[in-house]
């Protein structure tokens, strides 16, 4: 079992950097670096409900229930079952984050690390999922080593974003000024923190309107390069 709090990574191509760029990339990871919609989200979903069954002695109508009444309340399940059942968080992140074969659920753009590769500036994962599992995804996209860090929700403290706590905790281990991060995310209320930080804003998204909090809308990471007069 993994037990790190931060995750740095050993980074064998960095972009070509140009040479007035100041800023760093903090890029959310599911449904934003890949599409966690189709295949992976059902496998955490059900193995989460199969786990409250286990954990509580709950049918799977009842445990369903509470996952996403814990997840509408607190942000994340996790946090529903370490205030009123003492989940150990671990055990928990460990068992409901297993995949026998991860590379084939996978759903990723085309040209993502070409894109990556080509984007100047340190680059971060900040996540709410497990360090554990936020390194096999990178690991089967092909992107590790364009990364400086995964900062995950071991990192946070169990405070998952949109909380600011694990936003600031970010900036000050790694030696950031939010005022000089790019958040890049598909989730609108985690963009909403960011912003109030100082952070610019990248909401991933088909969405035809942003809100005024997010500074450049993007439908895919590819479209990133060319938008990089609106975010220095």
């Amino acid at each position: 079992m993994n037990r790190l709090a931060a995750a740095p990574v050993r980074r064998s191509g960095r972009a070509h950097a140009d040479a007035t760029w100041t800023r760093t990339w903090i890029f959310d990871l599911d449904n934003t670096l890949h599409d966690a919609t189709p295949n992976i989200f059902p496998h955490i979903n059900r193995a989460m409900t199969e786990y409250l069954q286990s954990a509580l002695g709950l049918d799977a109508d009842s445990a369903s229930e509470l996952r996403r009444n814990y997840w509408k309340r607190y942000g994340a399940t996790l946090l529903g079952l370490m205030r009123h059942h003492g989940t150990d968080p671990y055990h928990f992140l460990w068992h409901t984050h297993q995949f026998t074969n991860l590379a084939s659920m996978v759903v990723r753009e085309p040209l993502l690390r070409s894109t990556l590769r080509r984007l100047p500036g340190r680059k971060f994962v900040f996540s709410n999922a497990p360090v554990h599992y936020a390194r096999a995804v990178l690991k089967a996209l092909g992107i590790t080593d364009l990364f400086d860090a995964v900062f995950a929700i071991e990192s946070t403290r169990y405070r998952p974003k949109p909380d600011a706590h694990g936003f600031l905790r970010l900036v000050r281990t790694n030696n950031l000024r939010a005022q000089r991060c790019i958040m890049v995310e598909d989730t609108l209320v985690n963009l909403r923190t960011a912003k109030k930080l100082g952070m610019k804003t990248v909401w991933v998204s088909r969405e035809k309107r942003a809100p005024c909090y997010v500074d450049v809308k993007i439908s895919n990471l590819s479209e990133l390069r060319r938008r990089l007069p609106q975010l220095a």
